[in-house]
């Protein structure tokens, strides 16, 4: 009937929703492939379906490994009898008979099919009925069906079945793991499939140059015919391939309404291949959630020890990924260069389980760090599938260590500010296939939590030795005292005499002469000279208290006193102004230099750092390098917090922090072995024409330098006050060596061995050739008036060289001679030598001989110069 209505979309919809058998007769007629799958993939993925939400968590969460096993079953036992009951229901409730398909149409044999695969959720059990029916629509001999697997850039098929006819069942066409065929893309039919998306016909197999032949040599089957079709997902991504073999009817031959027939199939298989793998995700998002929290018990039951903390995460990531070995390597933060450097290094291997310390011996690991350190410094994963092909992998760790590494799988670890700490490293499936995207997703899970854990260890840790540090601070304020006012009084009630009177500005200037108020007299004076008071509003009484306290805060040790800190000041204010390198520094880097010198060493014990570290003192647990420098800043500190002891507290705050960075880098400076790491530094810029003494990293260079020279200069001086000072120094190292015996029950250095003070000769000579000499002669390179210290040095080595030649000759001479005479001679010479010897009650005694009562001279004298004898 006509209408002059015109015709629209709403009355067509509403002719349609009034004559449901015409739109489905109408849909069944006309509706092309291209129509049926926009219609499914739109109703699979409508929002609010299970695919959607699934696919939601895909991508917003981290997908773990794989947790299906073999046999298709899950490994959590509540989803496995879920997912169970369902299948077999499934099979229970499956469509009509294989052998009633054929009374079946075209139509509606397609149609069952799709109905067969339409709730399957088990990707196993899914496969293995597309195949099955595929065989049936094409009548083909057999079928495999090859699945995408693996990251990005590293994607292969995997076929689990394989040769699939249509009377096989899923549990004898089912591989196992190990037996899985993978196939890279882009190799042979399958892969030409996958890579390019092309369906691909071929009546004759073997004139294929793509065919790989010896599948049929090994099972003895003929292929004559393929079909290589690939399988997409709803976005048109390649998903798998489907590969029928060998037609049974006709002329053996795929026809182009076969290859319509397994388009229009694999159409819907696509769909359901999605949506049983967002299911298989789903349930591997469960099982992740469940390692993930033991994975977080496991670090909060252990946060004491961060070793411990560390190798029971490494032993949970390793089980749950199933590899060789697992790495971790924690970043030393200390180090400012720009590449990634190590402190430490955890490696859990087979033979390792039980071993929870670290690695630090660079034999072990070091060469282990290659790709370490390039994802420490790029903050970026890595996932290598073949190490030996990777040009970034050093293999030299392998052939020391014996062995092999196949995959590596690397990523950064970050604390909770986004800062690299470290970095995992996971060597080698067990299953010997690369890492895949899944176990990325996990061992990026696994590094969040080892972040964790390592940032709640080193607070506990950072925490210990907060008390240790208050340990120390109550064992250093209970030995140590501000000066009393007392005094303070009894010092500035005394004349201070001149800089010319003390010879302040001289190079030979010894404080030999000089009483203990005297030397505080003449540290006042020197200040004055450098105009100390003035420049930073600092009053005398508070000057004279922090000298007394400074001085107060020295133990009475052989060496390393307060006699031996007034004299480094000495030299430091003669350097600046005799020596005419003033011209480099402001004001306050000069009062910084000084302050420096007369606190660089408050507080020692009469042994070195290694000892520290040997007795694992309170000091060495405190401070992990430099231990006793830091110590002596710290208490400089202290001294400078302590009431009436100020001499900065009228400097603005930008001064303030500015001059305590300068004292903290100087007193640093003291550890020879920084000197030894900056030597080469300061000879380049000496002796460069284009040196900028204005920048900051050359100022560094240039004060560390002079803290060195300046604490060594003892070896500077005439050859009577450093022949002193070296037996001082000397008894003080064989101190230590006793200690070393009687405490560590161990033999001592050569140094510091009371046995060998005979080569005492010998030892200043490689002391000054290996330490002294080289700073000397470039500070007379840079400023000749420092030519003094230069000439010292060389004077005292000729001397010192003199004598060991001298002992060395007498020594030939005693082992010539027979056993008695040779056993009177040597107690003659030890009586000679004795007398000789300048001990430190014999220095006493002989300075009250020679001086008036007031004038003792102190007997503890010391001198950095031989820290290293």
């Amino acid at each position: 009937m006509a209408s002059d209505k015109p015709l629209s979309n709403e009355l067509v919809e509403k002719y349609l929703d009034d004559h449901q058998d015409f739109a489905k007769s109408y849909f069944e007629r006309k509706a092309t492939s291209s129509m049926v799958d926009h219609w499914m993939s739109s109703r699979s993925h409508r929002p609010g379906s299970r695919a959607m939400q699934v696919n939601h968590l895909q991508r917003d969460s981290i997908k773990p490994q794989l947790i299906l096993k073999t046999d298709g079953e899950f490994e959590n036992d509540k989803l496995n009898l879920i997912f169970r009951s369902a299948r077999d229901e499934r099979k229970r409730s499956s469509p009509r008979h294989k052998s009633n398909l054929g009374d079946l149409d075209e139509r509606e044999l397609f149609m069952e099919l799709i109905r067969d695969i339409a709730n399957e959720l088990d990707i196993n059990m899914l496969s293995h009925k597309i195949l099955v029916n595929v065989s049936i629509l094409t009548n083909a001999d057999r079928c495999s069906l090859f699945l995408v697997r693996g990251s990005r850039g590293n994607k292969v098929l995997v076929s689990k079945l394989f040769d699939v006819t249509s009377e096989s069942t899923v549990d004898e066409s089912l591989r196992l793991e190990k037996d899985e065929i993978c196939v890279p893309l882009g190799v042979g039919i399958a892969g030409h499939t996958a890579a390019t998306g092309e369906t691909i016909n071929i009546n004759d197999a073997y004139s294929d140059p793509r065919f790989n032949s010896e599948v049929d040599k090994t099972t003895g089957y003929r292929t004559q015919c393929i079909l290589c079709m690939p399988i997409k997902s709803h976005d048109g991504e390649v998903i798998g391939v489907a590969q029928i073999i060998n037609k049974k009817s006709g002329k053996h031959q795929f026809t182009q309404k076969d290859e319509e027939v397994f388009k229009n199939y694999l159409t819907f298989c696509g769909i359901g291949i999605t949506n049983a793998q967002l299911f298989e995700i789903s349930v591997q998002e469960y099982n992740r959630n469940q390692i993930l929290l033991q994975l977080a018990r496991g670090i909060f039951e252990e946060q004491s020890n961060l070793d411990t903390c560390v190798h029971n995460i490494m032993v949970e990531v390793q089980q749950l990924l199933d590899v060789e070995r697992c790495m971790v390597f924690l970043r030393d933060e200390s180090c400012e260069t720009q590449a990634t450097i190590f402190s430490k290094a955890f490696d859990l291997h087979p033979g390792a389980v039980n071993d929870t310390g670290p690695k630090t011996s660079k034999t072990h690991w070091s060469m282990n760090t290659g790709i370490a350190s390039l994802v420490g410094s790029s903050g970026k994963a890595l996932n290598i599938p073949d190490a030996y092909a990777d040009s970034r992998f050093n293999p030299e760790g392998d052939i020391e260590s014996g062995f092999k590494t196949k995959s590596i799988l690397c990523m950064p670890i970050f604390d909770r500010q986004q800062k690299i700490v470290g970095v995992a490293q996971l060597l080698n499936k067990n299953s010997g296939k690369p890492f895949t995207e899944g176990d990325e997703k996990l061992f990026e899970a696994f590094a969040i939590f080892c972040g964790l854990g390592i940032h709640n260890a080193l607070m506990y840790e950072q925490a210990c030795k907060l008390l240790a540090k208050q340990s120390v601070a109550m064992e250093v304020l209970s030995y140590h005292a501000s000066a009393q006012q007392s005094e303070v009084n009894k010092i500035m009630s005394q004349e201070i005499p001149s800089a010319n009177d003390f010879k302040l500005y001289t190079f030979d200037f010894s404080d030999f002469e000089l009483t203990d108020d005297d030397t505080i007299l003449a540290s006042i004076q020197l200040m004055q000279e450098l105009d100390f008071m003035n420049a930073v509003h600092t009053k005398q009484p508070t000057l004279c208290r922090w000298l007394l306290s400074v001085k107060k805060n020295y133990r009475p040790v052989i060496y390393h006193n307060w006699r031996h800190a007034f004299n480094v000041a000495q030299s430091m204010f003669t350097m600046i102004t005799t020596g005419n390198m003033r011209r480099f520094f402001t004001d306050l880097e000069v009062f910084a230099l000084v302050i420096a010198c007369y606190c660089h060493d408050l507080d020692h014990r009469g042994t070195n750092n290694a000892f520290q570290t040997k007795t694992e003192s309170p000091l060495a647990q405190l401070y992990g390098t430099s231990t006793m420098e830091h110590h002596h800043f710290d208490h400089c500190i202290m001294i400078l917090n302590s009431e009436g002891n100020n001499i900065f507290e009228e400097l603005s705050p930008d001064d303030y922090r500015a001059t305590i960075k300068i004292l903290e880098h100087a007193i640093l400076s003291t550890d020879l072995a920084l000197y030894f790491q900056k030597r080469g530094n300061f000879e380049q810029i000496v002796h460069s024409d284009s040196t900028d003494w204005t920048t900051q990293s050359n100022l560094e260079i240039l004060r560390a330098m002079m803290m060195t020279a300046c604490d060594v200069a003892a070896i500077t001086k005439p050859w009577n006050v450093q022949q002193q000072v070296a037996e001082l120094v000397a008894s003080e190292f064989f101190e230590q060596g006793d200690l070393e015996r009687l405490q560590l029950n161990s033999e001592p250095i050569p140094m510091m061995d009371r046995k060998k003070k005979d080569e005492l000769p010998k030892m200043q000579v490689g002391f000054i050739d290996f330490i002294c000499m080289p700073v000397y002669q470039l500070f007379y390179d840079l400023e000749p008036c420092l030519k003094p210290l230069y000439d010292g040095c060389v004077n005292n080595k000729n001397n010192w060289l003199a004598l060991a030649d001298k002992n060395t000759q007498e020594a030939m001479m005693d082992s010539k001679e027979d056993n008695s005479d040779a056993n009177n001679n040597h107690k003659d010479l030890a009586a000679k030598k004795n007398d000789k010897l300048i001990t430190p009650e014999r220095k006493v005694s002989q300075t009250k001989d020679s001086t008036s009562e007031g004038k003792v001279r102190n007997k503890d004298k010391k001198s950095k110069t031989c820290s290293i004898l």
